[in-house]
């Protein structure tokens, strides 16, 4: 994993700037502490911070085609699980090979093949490649978008980075927000394109970019509800129906998800798994422990780490996202799978620590996070790179196999909004000062109809079908699209990369392709999982209700939290208190710690984010 960044102009020559290349490319540190480079030609400058994970003397970047006189350069981030498989075809082609690192993979599968290069690659990536040949900046992103790739205008192109705070380093770009990125940020709608800062948008998941001097073009190369999708899905919207029964579509779940795991354990340095005890780690992680052993023998044992809080056993309480303590079940996981198990314990004065609070709002470039849960995974992830550099994920399951509750709410069925607006029942997690008059209301309702069109449909879908394809494809195309920027941006802070098999984009596919009756066979969420996942689970962690990750009960982090708050809203500058709705965070000030909901506690968490974010990135306000 790495931090790639640069620009393509064509009204500057790139070759003097190479103090903004360098600059740009030091704010990416973080995902890439091992190594850092730069090239610059002509028309482009490309940057990159190295996490070495494969080939670790051979894979230094930006990457030329060639040691003198270039024709292509390349700025790479993520992982090809594919690369043996596309070296041997390549080789074939006629390529040659000077390392064995799937950086020059993709590489020789952009001069094979073009911009068609990414529907060949299988993983997770952001890269960009400069072609000397066509004179053109291609920007590319997974189908996921599990790696993140942010662009902006320039003078003469656009710049382009893993994340906004490069960009910022570029002369020509600076930390701006207006009222359409308060709106985007704070209306929960998780749009793709459009960001919380002005002028800066991302690279769609599934797309990529090509800037050259007729100016910048975006299409998209993979979406979902066709293999191989158009600009127009709707062309496509009648694919191949799915025509497996249960039992073939039980074994083609298990084939996928234990193909995706097996492709995503190489690694050339220490390795672990993320292991919740609940079904979905679980089932990955057994499926990774039992590869490793074939792969290195029977005593060999996969390293698996869980996040607890010093209160845990003692203050738990239920709440609409958590239904019990995770540890019992994690340990009882880690015992039968037979992996090498820590739990990491934290307590209400570390996950108050502003320090750390301060370093999870920087990772972000965001006011908009969850708190505690945040800066308990920011943690977790530094613990975890004192012994791995990589770890594997259970991310994506929810989406992939309808484990949210939205899924089987009647209410959300029926609701004409995002799904998950209704989950705290608390529509105003972060209250706006109603004087900045963001209607975000209107925004929600006009985003919710385009998103509802962007759904494919088949003919002759009955209405419960109709309604599940769209919650399923929502989740899929906005909801985790934001916890995946959550789990790259913490973790990178850290140095570590985390890796999502659940995000392949084969069982995606194949799962959004199959009925919901067979989704809910045994009359539960997640039903494909749990028969995919007999015996790889005890059956308590098997048959266990879904948990959302574990946020703190502790009265004493209320508390502080409720403290915390008041000192933002009471800062000299005064920012955060324009920007707020103060009458409905009072009574969440005014609230005993001890009965505080989780869903009031969100608001403080986002007041007390919101002043961090204004403090580090002192952005100007076009309010």
């Amino acid at each position: 994993m790495c931090g790639i960044t640069g620009w393509a102009s064509f009204h500057h020559d790139a070759r003097t700037r190479a103090p903004v290349i360098e600059a740009m490319t030091a704010t990416l540190a973080p995902r890439g502490p091992d190594a850092g480079g730069s090239w610059l030609g002509e028309h482009a400058a490309l940057g990159h911070r190295r996490l070495a994970v494969i080939d670790l003397a051979g894979g230094a970047q930006p990457m030329p085609d060639r040691p003198d006189s270039p024709t292509t350069v390349l700025s790479y981030s993520g992982e090809v699980y594919n690369h043996h498989e596309l070296r041997s075809r390549l080789r074939r082609l006629g390529h040659t090979f000077r390392t064995r690192s799937d950086t020059e993979v993709v590489l020789r599968a952009y001069e094979e093949w073009g911009e068609q290069a990414a529907t060949h690659l299988d993983g997770m990536f952001a890269f960009a490649v400069w072609d000397d040949r066509a004179r053109q900046l291609v920007l590319v992103r997974d189908r996921l978008g599990v790696k993140p790739l942010y662009w902006a205008n320039v003078d003469g192109g656009v710049a382009f980075a893993s994340e906004p705070k490069a960009l910022f380093a570029h002369p020509e770009l600076r930390p701006r927000v207006d009222a359409d990125g308060l709106r985007e940020a704070y209306s929960l709608v998780f749009n793709t394109g459009p960001t919380l800062w002005s002028g800066i948008r991302e690279v769609e998941p599934g797309g990529l970019l090509v800037c050259d001097r007729d100016g910048v073009r975006e299409r998209r190369y993979w979406e979902l509800g066709a293999h191989q999708a158009p600009a127009d899905h709707r062309a496509h919207a009648n694919h191949r129906a799915h025509a497996d029964d249960l039992g073939a579509t039980v074994a083609r779940v298990h084939d996928l998800v234990s193909t995706a795991a097996r492709s995503q354990l190489e690694a050339d340095v220490p390795l672990c798994s993320l292991l919740s005890g609940g079904i979905d780690s679980t089932v990955l992680t057994a499926l990774l422990a039992d590869e490793l052993r074939l792969r290195e023998g029977p005593d060999a044992r996969l390293r698996s780490y869980a996040v607890d809080y010093s209160d845990q056993a003692e203050e738990f309480t239920g709440d609409v996202l958590r239904t019990g303590h995770d540890t019992p079940f994690a340990t009882e996981a880690g015992a039968f799978i037979g992996t090498d198990h820590s739990t990491v314990v934290l307590d209400p004065r570390t996950l108050l620590d502003p320090e750390h609070r301060r370093a999870v709002v920087a990772a972000r470039d965001s006011p908009i996070g969850v708190g505690d849960m945040d800066t308990s995974l920011y943690l977790l992830f530094g613990e975890i790179r004192r012994h791995s550099t990589v770890a594997l994920s259970g991310e994506a399951a929810d989406e992939v196999f309808g484990g949210y509750p939205w899924f089987h709410s009647p209410k959300a069925l029926a609701a004409d909004t995002f799904p998950w607006l209704l989950v705290t029942g608390d529509p105003a997690a972060m209250p706006m000062n109603p004087e900045l008059d963001l209607r975000v209301g209107e925004f929600r309702a006009d985003t919710y109809r385009t998103a509802l069109a962007a759904v494919p449909h088949r003919d002759g879908e009955s209405p419960v079908e109709h309604r599940q394809r769209e919650l399923q494809h929502l989740s899929l195309t906005r909801w985790l699209r934001q916890l995946l920027h959550r789990k790259d941006r913490l973790s990178m802070a850290q140095g570590l990369e985390v890796r999502v098999p659940y995000c392949d984009h084969r069982l995606v596919a194949y799962a959004f392709d199959t009925p919901w009756a067979l989704h809910t066979h045994d009359g539960r969420e997640k039903s494909l999982l749990r028969s995919a996942g007999a015996g790889l689970a005890p059956d308590p962690v098997l048959h266990r209700p879904k948990n959302h990750y574990p946020a703190t009960h502790h009265p004493d982090y209320n508390r502080g939290l409720q403290n915390l708050a008041r000192d933002a809203l009471n800062a000299s500058d005064g920012r955060v208190r324009d920007l707020v709705d103060e009458t409905r965070i009072k009574p969440c000030l005014d609230t005993p710690p001890d009965r505080l909901e989780w869903r009031h506690r969100l608001r403080l968490e986002r007041v007390v984010d919101l002043g961090l974010w204004l403090d580090h990135h002192r952005p100007e306000l076009a309010l």
